[in-house]
């Protein structure tokens, strides 16, 4: 059965558009604030020699620090004030959300509705805080111990003052971030974290892309070798598309209800259960608990302990250990998530207070048992096509040594989050004929009642 927004979306008019002025506020907003903060990853941290610190970055973006750079949209290359980009937020929201499993006054806070999402959305903020100066101080330091090629230091004048300016930029910059990402969420199209993170990508794709074909120019890589990178990336964008569609249906069924005296037919619908439940979540969750860990030791590698240094090269990109951590943090994160966005118990109370059933299954404790069934099975196929969309392709750009914005990590956050803000427009597009429908219908009443 299709769904009534189905049949809508199915007949939407693209002309409406132009007349959505809601819509194109959202818009305009939208992309007023990704230029702003665009702008920003341009603002150094002062105290650093940009010439030194391109150096060694160009020495190490090799490895982990390259892909970080890519998420932060080339901010930590150029060692600016939103250098560490929204991650802490994304790392404070996970020890939120897991102490939210263990710890009973965080639990209580999330049965409280909307008074306790919100101070549970402010012990977020002040753990971002917390985490974004232990991270700030941990590459400030890190920028003190690293040296160029002439053993001049990328700091200009190391001690108090510099960390204490770098962490004071870093938790502004971070902060300023977070809440331009919520005011995207409230007031522009899409997810403001999620919008953020993949413009720090595509700004990253006319570099990758120009690298690529450099490599084919040089005769570091042949022709064939590019195309199928090429036919790799198009084919993980097709097989994205279709796992985050795919939908597995569970049919309800509704009794029958007696109406102005007469026993009407038997009513059907769908709980549609996705693949893939949790998106693009476990990969930027795992990607921020592993990034700046990895980043800070490398930074400390070269004038670090021994220990420091061999940790720095096991966790490289691309080195078991790495993919090791990495396919477990997406597994992991995967099947968390999943159990914090979807209840079964819930679910299936819900269902037997509006008198909804499963056909073959009773009410109550066996509904919530078949959907934790059927969700457990749907989650483990979602963890592994995350895990193999994500860990493959990486083994291939270490090896070929391409740039990461060609990895599956990457195009899964980009053609997820695309998917995201396309629907959403598509939403208020329908909502906008819908309101053009009540105002035509109740503009016609009027006639007929003048009449």
């Amino acid at each position: 059965m299709v769904s009534l927004a189905e049949k809508m979306a199915a007949n939407l008019d693209m002309s409406a558009f132009g007349k959505a002025e809601e819509l194109k506020k959202r818009l305009w907003f939208t992309i007023l604030a990704l230029i702003v903060f665009r702008l920003g990853t341009f603002i150094p941290l002062p105290g650093i020699d940009p010439k030194i610190l391109a150096e060694i970055f160009a020495r190490n973006s090799g490895g982990i620090l390259g892909m970080f750079n890519m998420f932060a949209g080339g901010a930590l290359e150029r060692m600016t004030i939103f250098a560490l980009n929204i991650m802490p937020y994304i790392s404070a929201s996970i020890i939120i959300q897991l102490g939210q499993s263990v710890i009973p006054s965080l639990q209580a806070l999330k049965k409280e509705g909307e008074a306790g999402h919100r101070k549970v959305t402010q012990y977020t903020r002040y753990l971002t805080v917390l985490i974004t100066i232990i991270q700030g101080y941990g590459i400030a330091v890190g920028l003190e111990g690293t040296t160029g090629s002439a053993g001049l230091s990328a700091v200009i004048a190391p001690g108090f003052v510099f960390r204490f300016t770098t962490i004071v930029s870093l938790v502004g910059g971070t902060m300023f971030i977070v809440w331009l990402g919520e005011q995207i969420t409230a007031r522009g199209v899409g997810n403001g974290s999620s919008l953020i993170i993949t413009v720090g990508i595509i700004a990253n794709i006319p570099t990758a892309l120009a690298q690529t074909f450099e490599l084919g120019r040089v005769g570091s890589m042949s022709a064939p070798v590019i195309l199928m990178l090429l036919a790799m990336v198009l084919g993980l964008i097709y097989l994205i598309v279709l796992v985050e569609r795919a939908q597995r249906k569970i049919v309800i069924q509704y009794p029958k209800r007696q109406v102005m005296g007469r026993m009407g037919a038997s009513e059907s619908s769908h709980l549609p259960l996705k693949i893939n439940p949790t998106g693009v979540i476990p990969p930027i969750f795992a990607s921020s608990l592993l990034l700046l860990p990895i980043t800070i030791a490398n930074l400390s590698a070269e004038n670090g302990p021994a220990w420091v240094q061999e940790l720095s090269t096991m966790l490289g990109h691309g080195q078991p250990l790495y993919l090791a951590l990495y396919a477990f943090l997406i597994a992991f994160f995967a099947f968390f998530y999943t159990a914090i966005v979807f209840n079964p118990e819930d679910t299936a109370e819900n269902l037997k207070k509006h008198g909804g059933f499963i056909a073959g299954i009773r009410p109550g404790k066996n509904t919530a048992e078949y959907l934790d069934y059927v969700l457990t099975r749907l989650t483990v196929l979602g963890a592994a096509y995350l895990t193999a969309l994500c860990i493959l392709p990486e083994i291939l750009i270490s090896k070929l040594s391409v740039p990461f914005v060609l990895g599956g990590t990457t195009l899964l956050i980009v053609v997820q989050v695309t998917m995201d803000f396309v629907g959403q427009v598509q939403t208020h597009l329908i909502a906008y004929q819908y309101e053009g429908l009540l105002k035509k219908a109740a503009l016609v009443n009027k006639k007929g009642k003048r009449r």
